[in-house]
């Protein structure tokens, strides 16, 4: 579904490297949750894979039909006035999709009720179920989020990470997400990809906490 191999980037195109001979690989089906410090890099990595950011030298291969992408909900989306409904509209008009049924679309994350409602007055986790069901549209082969649980509540996190899990378990969407939230991403990826100082590699939850986080005296 994706490779990334031998990748290098920096903004200046030369060393110190943000991101130095980074590899890494998605198979179809699986749910990889991309986690390290602030500055570690992984940000940098998603831009890449989304095509924002070209990397200095390496190769990204994406095997993906179509990519459904969840951006990190931010401040300014609570402003902006467009109603649910329009928010579906809109995304299904840059798809080119001949037909949009609202309602079917929101149903995939239980939003089909709130659809007349502007976005600002959605609560976090609303509006990140919103944002799922939207990036869901054309049936995208694989799904990308970034930092899906950022302003939302606890428990609204426990339900977009549970939707997140049946999309994947049962529905089988391959997923791939940047996570600061291990507490519940740990409960549904099936590995995690840990960048650190522009380097990265793949491991178990389990390797993850023991070699990370208990070694360092913390908690998930």
């Amino acid at each position: 579904m994706l490779t990334i191999e031998n990748l290098y980037f920096s903004y200046t195109g030369s060393a110190p490297w943000l991101l130095e001979n980074v590899d890494f690989h998605l198979a179809g089906g699986e749910y990889i949750s991309i986690v390290g410090n602030n500055g570690s890099g992984k940000s940098t990595l998603l831009k890449i894979i989304l095509g924002f950011l070209k990397p200095v030298s390496g190769t990204v291969t994406r095997r993906a039909r179509r990519i459904g992408y969840v951006p990190q909900r931010s401040a300014s989306d609570a402003s902006f006035p467009i109603t649910v409904e329009e928010v579906i509209h809109s995304y299904g008009k840059l798809l080119h999709l001949k037909k949009i049924d609202v309602d079917q679309v929101l149903s995939v994350t239980g939003m089909e009720g709130y659809k007349k409602q502007l976005m600002g007055s959605l609560s976090g986790g609303q509006h990140q179920k919103v944002l799922i069901a939207r990036a869901l549209m054309g049936s995208p082969d694989l799904l990308i989020l970034d930092e899906p649980s950022t302003g939302v509540d606890l428990t609204s996190q426990r339900d977009i990470y549970k939707e997140l899990d049946t999309l994947h378990k049962d529905k089988g969407v391959t997923i791939l997400a940047v996570e600061h939230n291990l507490a519940e991403a740990g409960k549904v990826s099936d590995r995690l990809y840990h960048v650190e100082h522009g380097h990265g590699h793949l491991c178990s939850v389990r390797h993850y906490i023991e070699e990370y986080i208990e070694k360092e005296g913390g908690h998930v």
